[in-house]
């Protein structure tokens, strides 16, 4: 089911394994010019043209597009109270390791009388995209609240698709996951016309205003990401997603059960998520064959998750150690890195590149999904080569607050103007020798 590659012969350069490795292809540009218009008709007439924009393409007109407060008590009350527990369970977790994120403001001084400090200020107003399409993530209402909570954002609205088979409110599952951490602002829009609307903000059926917001946070579909690439510079962003991967570096020792399962649980999300195993082990690449032989017909969404093994973002690297199948990983920075290795924590801690890394046999990538701690909104598409996965530093702003007296800034007003000079922007050292005329 899965495509090999063999890499054993030769060590590929970096650049040859970019284009060797398998990676789903999202052109986002592809769809900008369906995008672009309904981002402008949003920017012209607001909720009006979202909820129009909802109407047509979920099949629902909601009354509102904030979802009035009654609603998201009674999903909570009506919360599975298995469901309830383990959301608790993943929010109390997700709060211990974010807390921990927290940054502190730094006074440096720098001379006598001169000093600079790093304020952090979180951002104010902050949206959060909960997608509805082919699975429900109340868990990821967790991931994106949680770190924006903890980072002291003030006001917060999530933003879910309207769902026909709920009276065109979002799934109860999401509303009730909001209610469960004091969200009290929830919008019944999604898609590339949500994300225009939290950008713009608009005016409510019922008069009330729907403000705009400074970031949007969150994963979403081709369309939502379409409309974050075109919106960015209004509103801060946190990424670019694209589907879902999952990359498992593993060796002779490693459970093919243990395997083939994590790679269909990835597979699920969506048929062009990517599932990636990377071996030195011929015997372990033919015994994760047979699992997922087995194991993809007797599980739920099979045609979904046989169309993303067999797909080309999907395949089994062959490498003659795994020292290659490290530069291998690297090299491919997935958004989720299992290491199923002898000595496994050890060959972890040589990772460079991944959005989150899971060690051993005993740490799934489903564990990071729900209940490890850790955050799942992480990078794809090889982003994890140069950016983080959500966190509370996401909703920070470093803020530099400089102090000088005038004795300070005299001692340096010298090299000032030398720098203005060489810059051949003579105001910018009159703007500090002039403090120094003699006026009376």
């Amino acid at each position: 089911m899965l495509t090999r590659i063999d890499l054993r012969s030769a060590v590929p350069t970096p650049a040859e394994l970019r284009t060797t490795l398998p990676r789903a292809q999202v052109d986002v540009d592809a769809v900008l010019h369906h995008v672009r218009p309904i981002v402008d008709a949003v920017r012209e007439r607001g909720a009006d043209a979202a909820l129009e924009y909802t109407e047509r393409f979920d099949g629902v007109r909601p009354a509102a597009v904030r979802v009035p407060a009654a609603e998201l008590d009674r999903a909570l009350a009506e919360l599975d109270p298995a469901v309830r527990a383990a959301l608790e369970e993943s929010i109390e977790r997700a709060r211990r390791v974010h807390a921990d994120q927290r940054r502190t403001d730094t006074t440096t001084r720098v001379v006598p009388g001169g000093t600079v400090t790093e304020k952090w200020v979180p951002v104010a107003r902050v949206g959060l995209y909960v997608p509805g399409g082919l699975a429900v993530y109340p868990s990821s209402v967790v991931m994106n609240v949680v770190p924006a909570q903890t980072a002291g954002v003030e006001s917060l609205v999530v933003c879910s698709p309207a769902q026909a088979e709920f009276g065109g409110l979002p799934h109860p599952a999401i509303m009730a996951a909001a209610a469960l951490l004091g969200v009290t602002e929830v919008w019944a829009v999604g898609g590339a016309h949500g994300v225009a609307l939290l950008a713009y903000g608009g005016t409510d059926t019922d008069g009330a205003a729907l403000d705009p917001v400074d970031m949007v946070t969150g994963p979403g579909n081709i369309y939502v990401t379409a409309a974050k690439r075109l919106l960015r510079g209004l509103i801060g962003i946190d990424s670019e997603a694209g589907p879902t991967e999952i990359a498992v570096l593993a060796d002779a020792g490693a459970d093919p059960a243990h395997v083939a399962t994590d790679l269909i649980s990835q597979a699920e999300h969506d048929p062009l998520a990517a599932s990636v195993l990377v071996t030195d082990s011929v015997e372990l690449a033919d015994a994760v064959d047979a699992e997922l032989a087995v194991r993809v017909k007797a599980t739920k969404h099979s045609e979904r998750i046989a169309t993303a093994l067999s797909g080309p973002q999907s395949g089994c690297v062959l490498v003659s150690s795994v020292d290659d199948g490290l530069r291998v990983v690297d090299a491919y920075a997935a958004e989720h890195l299992e290491i199923q290795t002898a000595d496994a924590a050890a060959v972890a801690a040589r990772v460079r590149n991944a959005g989150a890394v899971f060690v051993g046999p005993w740490s799934p990538v489903s564990l990071g999904d729900y209940c490890a701690g850790s955050n799942h909104v992480l990078p794809t598409g090889g982003c994890a080569r140069h950016s983080s996965g959500l966190s509370v530093q996401t909703f920070l702003r470093g803020i530099h607050v400089v102090e000088y007296t005038e004795d300070a800034l005299r001692a340096v007003a010298g090299h000032v103007v030398a720098l203005a000079t060489a810059e051949d922007l003579p105001a910018h050292g009159e703007a500090v020798t002039a403090r120094f005329e003699d006026r009376s």
